[in-house]
């Protein structure tokens, strides 16, 4: 008996999940590939950066922010407790690529906006993935690479969002 026929879970052959099935190798062969080839060090040695991963994470999301963000926010983004982030904020701080301003609604209160040193980073940083990821798809039609940001754009926002509505049922956690 095959492990597939052992466990009725396992999709048949023409149900839905095969499609979704099918691009979990390529997932895994994609996530492998870019921690291999380091791509986020060396988009920050371009962009002159020498940051952990966490600290360029809040970077960036600062930067593609629309306005300044609280600590909180930025937490959320980054799917991570506020403590963390105040140590990347801190960092970042030091290095002279964020500073604080006053919150317009709550003056007890500071956000977080990149200073001109650290947006600029951040981008550069960003234009050097997306000239390498640009190069790799070069030969592809306008089509195949409208049909790429279409479609990688909704399964990410999909997932997030059954996974953000699977986290939100999920029971607390058990007290010790």
């Amino acid at each position: 008996m095959s492990p597939q026929s052992a466990d009725r879970s396992w999709p048949d052959e023409s149900g839905p999940e095969v499609g979704v099935l099918a691009v979990v190798p390529r997932l895994t062969q994609l996530q492998s590939v870019l921690a291999r080839g380091r791509l986020v060090e060396r988009a920050m040695e371009a962009a002159d950066l020498r940051l952990d991963r966490p600290a360029m994470s809040a970077l960036l999301i600062l930067n593609l922010a629309e306005k300044p963000l609280r600590i909180g926010e930025i937490a959320q983004k980054m799917q991570v407790v506020g403590p963390h982030v105040t140590r990347q904020v801190q960092e970042l701080e030091r290095r002279g690529l964020v500073h604080r301003v006053k919150d317009p609604l709550d003056r007890r209160a500071s956000l977080i906006e990149p200073t001109p040193r650290g947006a600029a980073a951040a981008r550069t940083y960003m234009l050097t993935i997306v000239g390498w990821f640009t190069d790799a798809i070069s030969d592809w039609s306008e089509q195949d690479r409208n049909d790429l940001g279409r479609l990688l754009g909704r399964f990410a926002d999909d997932v997030t969002a059954h996974l953000t509505t699977l986290d939100d049922d999920a029971p607390p956690p058990a007290e010790s």
